[in-house]
């Protein structure tokens, strides 16, 4: 049962994501498979696994920075209802939370995720380590999290997007996204981002190939959650892992690649495919930005760059706007 401090926004997720986006991915040449179905509650217990990786910087190298910055971005800000996208188990959020306890001991803290066990288990803890804020969990995609709070703006709002996930939307997403993202900010109103940088292809690649295995269980339990929400009958033991460099497209590709020659039902889909040995899917992208290119698409969506903070390497990059 999940607590009443998590308000469900995919009740109806199941009837209204019919798997077309799947159908419609598994029909293409190459294959592909939306990042989403990563995040049943396993996987966003891998995901977290992966950031305690020696090999996955963003995590250490993000957490470097909130933990410099926090307190001044709290004051850039003032005190604020707090909304994080993507939010996980909330390890990062403390640091931020702990900068807006100093100012004040009543804010509001909406954590999102699509996972609503781990938001559950977030949410219960949070409460008991910050017990004077009004800590509201909001379980659902990103699309039904904004829509909810465009009708939902009592105060000043600052929405942080952080640990470079915003990488994971192509072009297109990513102007849609942040659309959604200034729309659901009044004038004035904050917003937080965490992205990656352009590195070398040797760094990158092996923060997606880990020694351990974790980010290959991570990509392959994808596979287990569509056979167990569509009734499909992948074989994740037919698969491996690869991530690859993209450099012209400055992006990580994530694939799956098929084993040996396999026929794959996905009854609740009513969809049948056949794949050949050694065919990849493409199951995440993660695209690598420059600041500039970055500050210009915020800029178009009138967000204006406030300020940003980075490492010595210039590995990471977290940029404050702020809503005209």
């Amino acid at each position: 049962m999940i607590a009443e401090s998590v308000l469900i926004l995919d009740s109806h997720f199941a009837e209204n994501n019919n798997g077309q986006d799947i159908i419609e991915g598994l029909s293409k040449t190459p294959k592909t498979l939306p990042a989403k179905y990563f995040y049943d509650n396993l996987g966003s217990e891998l995901f977290e696994q992966i950031c305690q990786l020696s090999e996955y910087y963003p995590t250490r190298t993000e957490t470097a920075i909130l933990t410099q910055y926090a307190d001044e971005i709290a004051q850039i800000t003032g005190v604020c209802e707090l909304v994080e996208l993507g939010s996980g188990s909330s390890t990062k959020t403390l640091i931020l939370l702990d900068s807006y306890q100093k100012k004040s001991r009543n804010c509001q803290y909406f954590p999102v995720d699509i996972s609503s066990g781990m938001l559950s288990s977030a949410v219960s803890k949070l409460k008991l380590q910050y017990p004077g804020f009004l800590i509201q969990g909001l379980s659902g995609s990103y699309d039904q999290a904004l829509n909810y709070l465009q009708s939902h703006h009592q105060q000043k709002r600052l929405i942080f997007f952080l640990g470079s996930s915003l990488g994971n939307f192509n072009e297109l997403e990513t102007e849609i996204f942040l659309g959604q993202i200034s729309e659901t900010l009044n004038p004035g109103d904050y917003f937080l981002l965490g992205i990656d940088l352009q590195k070398s292809p040797a760094i990158l690649e092996a923060a997606y190939n880990d020694a351990q295995g974790v980010t290959a269980a991570f990509n392959l339990n994808m596979l287990s959650h569509i056979n167990q929400r569509f009734r499909a009958n992948f074989n994740p033991d037919l698969f491996t892992h690869r991530a690859i460099y993209n450099q012209s497209k400055g992006q990580i590709e994530m694939y799956l690649i098929s084993q040996e020659n396999q026929h794959v039902s996905l009854k609740d889909l009513d969809l049948e495919i056949d794949l050949k040995k050694n065919e990849s899917i493409l199951s995440e992208i993660s695209r690598k930005y420059k600041l500039l290119d970055i500050q210009n698409q915020l800029l178009n969506k009138k967000i204006q760059t406030l300020k940003i903070w980075s490492d010595s390497q210039q590995w990471f990059g977290l940029i404050l706007g702020q809503r005209f």
